[in-house]
């Protein structure tokens, strides 16, 4: 039940009284509210709300996505997704019918129904199913330009009717439809009622078209120019919008699949229908007429591509009559031309129109798809014509009012009688409900030999003049008496009926007072055999497909069609047959004003809609004593956790029985009556408790089953994690056997080779043992390195060590290169100066040292050139030992400078042979020097890892570059190392 709303009662049948006065109370609160749908049980009843409503986007779709009608407010895509459901579950073919008057919303009924099912299917996004879903939608771009047309009741109103078939595969994805297309109102070609419009293609084209195109086709934007356009002054367009629609029209052609051929030959045959309405005619001076504007005659042969213009204005002014293989030309009068130019225009747009139909089908055709099956299932959508009433109602409202008529009594039997069948099938008392059965109006038209039709069937097959006054009096004298039809002759205290000119039918929706001019006419709906040969043999190939009959030789003599109401008559019963054999769902749309106003409820119109729509007997007989009714199952499954004997599930039984349990303990077992199949609630209060007591305990079961789902999902989530470790643990042992195994094939005799593998490809690791590898690598690195190492002497290790370093921060290892020479081919000492011949003073100082600052060892010592800030240079000595840095007079031996090895931040030296060194201190007063080192040799590498060695993890930054910035005096001084090969000594 639709319970889900604030707004009045989404459901009619939940009313306490059914009364029109409390119908259209609900209505109108419901319609001010915005709430346009309104439920009859599972009938859907739209009220058009001249606006536009933000209530059909994707987050609407995904809330009525394969969701029960009842579950969720009342929408037209519950109603859709219903259709969809059941034809998906039960495999059989279901259909839409959208029924109401003239501007109560059909058409974007219809649409928002057809743009509902292509977002819900193709959930896989498949390309083929995608263009199948964009040439469905597109198609109604088509037929709404051709199709439809301003009228005084509505803005886009079809002049047609339409069925489509759409066709799905087994998955319920959309490979094709079919179109049937119902009585085009081509007489609006030729002329509108006051304050209408002609179809909406031909002011598209008018004020869409590019100028290059109009002029193509000789046209102009001025509307005025064109007789069949210029009837009315009321309701202009905005050419913007023209534009717009043009530009549309003419991509969902191409979409289509319309050759650009075809689509010229499109625009050529409505500039030829406003061409042809500019014709006008005289009488020559004997007999016959003649066409006054020859031009205009010339650019209509030029677009129909007609073999001469000769052959156009004799078809014009003229007919050829075969009989017995005779033939005769027979000249019009001007009255007769006329009418022969309006057929033809008519003709033409009507055949336009019909090809273009066939065209969408062939493009929309499922036997093309792979997925189509023969007995694949369908879901139809009937937007067609809504009952109309106009100033002047001619044979195409007839035609119009009597498929209604037809689309009403389909719902009598398919609604209202099978409702009270399924009481008797269910075995339910219940009192028999009233309603009107509208079948006498439909036999009042349709019935063989004594209905309006035969009647003007039987007319126009008589020989000789028969006129339509004729035929009002034959339809007199035969449906005399019948309570439905009236006329002045039968019924003269009718002031509103003209003698000899209307008659009245009593339709189910209203009396309808028809003028019967023009009835044998359209009826006839005749079209001289020379128009169909003159567009047969066109050299347009387009317009040739349109007139197959033209190929028939001059002098054959042709069989009488089928007239108009016939043709149209069959086709609504084929389309009744069709209906029947569906499963149909119900759209009843009705207009709340006559204004167009998204805000006027007209009361009185209203009630009118809702009488003749029977949607008061619709609500009665769904009630019949009881407001709900629903199989056991589904009220089981709906209402079972509202008690403890039937939640979480019931086993005491079937359906039926844990039904009557669960209405026992609720105390509800006095207001419900049991079927054979349905259980059956008496009055709408009881279906609210119902509702109250499940959306109470709603929330705490939706908390429950989250706890639950998220359990389980956990759970499921912590096995798959379990399961993937221990996939992963076992791939990676097999990974890493593997891997050692081509280790120990590739690295087989390293030991035994020369460079201990060195030149050796190490092998790549899996992704799964990258970090592995790389520690495989790192080990077998390190045994290199042990098996190289093991063969130096212990007493040289830590020279080695410290070339390491010193390869790292002034070699090849440091970032910018390094010095092309750092000492690496030779051994080092360190204290230098202990080989030499020193004097005792400077034994005596170094023992000073050792004593004085608890020195044991001097790391680094040697003679150096001592530059000051003054770039004056002096001869020095330089004393390195774990804790300090001495500079010593090179004559007394006499330290005149020490500094502790922590106040060493740094040092910077060139990257030539050159022996400069910058040691960089704290206070910055740097110490800058040449060692003096013998001729060929480099000290700069040893003093540098001596020095980094000494100071250990302290921070010792190095610089190797020829380009030196430095603290001399606490002055900032730049050196420029540049080399001379003329001179031995460092020169400042």
């Amino acid at each position: 039940m639709a319970l889900h709303t604030n707004v009045g009662l989404g459901d009619f049948i939940l009313m306490e009284k059914i009364t029109m006065e409390e119908f259209v109370k609900n209505l109108k609160l419901r319609h001010e509210a915005r709430q346009i749908y309104t439920y009859i049980g599972d009938v859907c009843v739209s009220v058009n709300p001249y606006t536009t409503l933000d209530i059909y986007g994707m987050d609407m779709v995904n809330q009525y996505k394969g969701r029960e009608i009842f579950e969720r407010p009342p929408h037209i895509f519950a109603i859709a997704d219903a259709a969809y459901k059941s034809m998906r579950r039960n495999g059989k073919d279901t259909c839409i019918v959208i029924s109401g008057e003239s501007g109560s919303g059909k058409t974007e009924a219809s649409k928002v129904i057809m743009r509902y099912i292509a977002k819900v299917t193709n959930v896989a996004q498949q390309d083929d199913i995608e263009r199948v879903k964009d040439v469905l939608l597109q198609s109604n771009d088509i037929l709404e330009a051709f199709g439809n047309a301003q009228t005084n009741r509505n803005d886009n109103s079809s002049r047609f009717g339409k069925y489509m078939d759409i066709n799905f595969d087994f998955k319920g994805d959309p490979i094709g439809g079919h179109i049937n297309n119902y009585l085009l109102e081509k007489s609006r070609v030729v002329q509108q009622q006051d304050g209408e419009r002609n179809f909406h293609a031909f002011y598209q084209l008018l004020q869409g078209a590019p100028e290059a195109e109009l002029k193509k086709l000789h046209l102009s934007r001025n509307l005025s120019e064109f007789n069949y356009v210029n009837q009315t002054t009321k309701g202009k367009s905005d050419p913007s919008s023209r534009r717009q629609d043009y530009t549309r029209v003419v991509a969902a052609l191409k979409r289509l699949g319309f050759p650009q051929e075809a689509t010229d030959s499109v625009w050529k045959v409505l500039a030829s229908v406003l061409h042809l309405g500019n014709l006008q005619f005289e009488a020559k001076e004997n007999e016959g007429t003649e066409i006054v504007d020859k031009k205009a005659l010339s650019k209509l042969g030029s677009l129909l591509e007609v073999p001469s213009l000769q052959d156009l204005e004799e078809s014009l002014t003229s007919r050829v009559i075969a009989a017995h293989g005779d033939v005769v030309r027979k000249l019009h009068n001007v009255d007769d031309a006329r009418r022969a130019r309006d057929a033809f225009a008519k003709a033409l747009y009507d055949r336009l129109f019909t090809w273009i139909v066939a065209q969408v089908n062939s493009a929309i055709d499922p036997s093309t798809s792979d997925a189509y099956v023969a007995n694949s299932t369908v879901i139809g959508v009937l937007d067609i014509y809504g009952f109309e009433i106009f100033g002047k109602n001619s044979f195409e409202q007839f035609c119009i009012n009597y498929c209604n008529e037809k689309l009403q009594q389909l719902f009598i039997e398919l609604v209202l009688q099978q409702e009270q069948e399924e009481y008797q099938r269910e075995g339910i008392q219940w009192e028999h409900i009233d309603y009107f059965n509208n079948f006498i109006i439909c036999q009042l038209v349709d019935q063989s030999h004594k209905g309006v039709i035969a009647i003007m069937d039987e007319a126009c097959l008589n020989v000789g003049k028969i006129t339509d006054i004729m035929l009002l009096e034959e339809m007199d004298r035969k449906l005399k008496g019948h309570k439905h039809y009236s006329s002045r002759r039968t019924e003269p205290t009718n002031k509103m009926l003209s003698h000899s000119e209307d008659f009245q039918v009593k339709h189910y929706a209203g009396d309808v007072v028809y003028t019967i001019t023009g009835f044998i006419e359209k009826n006839r709906d005749t079209l001289f055999q020379d128009f169909k040969r003159l567009l047969f043999n066109s050299k347009n190939s387009t317009m040739k497909l349109m007139w197959p009959e033209g190929a028939e030789h001059i002098s054959k003599t042709t069989k009488r069609p089928l007239t108009a109401g016939t043709l149209f008559k069959n086709s609504m019963l084929a389309l009744m047959k069709t209906i029947h054999s569906k499963e149909p769902h119900y759209v009843r749309c009705i207009k709340p004003n006559d204004a167009k106003s998204p805000v006027l409820f007209d009361k009185k119109l209203v009630e009118h809609q809702v009488a003749y729509l029977g949607l008061l007997e619709n609500v009665r007989v769904r009630r019949a004593g009881f407001a709900y009714r629903q199989e056991y199952w589904r009220f089981l499954r709906r209402y079972k956790m509202i008690s403890q004997f039937t939640w979480p599930n019931f086993h005491g039984g079937d359906a039926e029985e844990g039904t009557r349990v669960l209405l026992e303990d609720r105390k509800f077992l006095k207001d419900v009556t049991f079927g054979k199949t349905k259980i059956f609630v008496r009055s709408p209060s009881t279906l609210f408790e119902l509702e109250k007591a499940r959306s109470q305990l709603i929330p705490g079961i939706v908390i429950f089953l989250q706890k639950m789902c998220r359990g389980t999902l956990a759970r499921k989530q912590y096995k798959r994690m379990v399961a993937a470790r221990l996939i992963w643990g076992k791939y990676r042992k097999y990974k890493m056997r593997t891997y050692v195994n081509t280790l120990q094939k590739t690295f087989k005799n390293c030991k035994s080779m020369k460079d201990y593998g060195a030149s050796l490809a190490f092998p790549d690791p899996p992704k799964a043992l990258r970090e592995t590898g790389r520690k495989f690598e790192a080990m077998f690195m390190r045994w290199r390195g042990y098996m190289i190492i093991k063969k130096v002497p212990p007493e040289d290790r830590d020279m080695l060590r410290r070339k390491l370093l010193a390869w790292e921060l002034v070699g090849a290892g440091s970032g910018n290169g390094g010095r092309q020479n750092w000492g690496l081919n030779r051994r080092w000492y360190g204290d230098y100066l202990s080989q030499e011949n020193m004097d005792p003073e400077y034994n005596t100082t170094v023992q000073d040292i050792r004593t004085k600052d608890g020195v044991n060892n001097i790391i680094f010592s040697s003679k150096m050139l001592k530059i000051n800030k003054f770039k004056k240079t002096s001869d020095r000595l330089l004393l390195i030992s774990e804790k300090k840095i001495y500079k010593l007079d090179d004559k007394k031996s006499k330290v005149m400078r020490g500094e502790n090895l922590s106040d060493v931040v740094g040092l910077s030296c060139g990257t030539k042979d050159d022996q400069l060194v910058v040691i960089h201190m704290k206070d910055k007063n740097d110490l800058v020097a040449c060692l003096t080192a013998p001729q060929g040799q480099d000290w700069v590498g040893e003093l540098t890892a001596a020095l980094a060695t000494a100071k250990n993890k302290e921070p010792f930054k190095v610089k190797v570059t020829d380009e030196i910035h430095c603290y001399m005096g606490s002055k900032s001084q730049t050196i420029f190392i540049q080399q001379d090969p003329t001179s031995n000594m460092p020169m400042f």
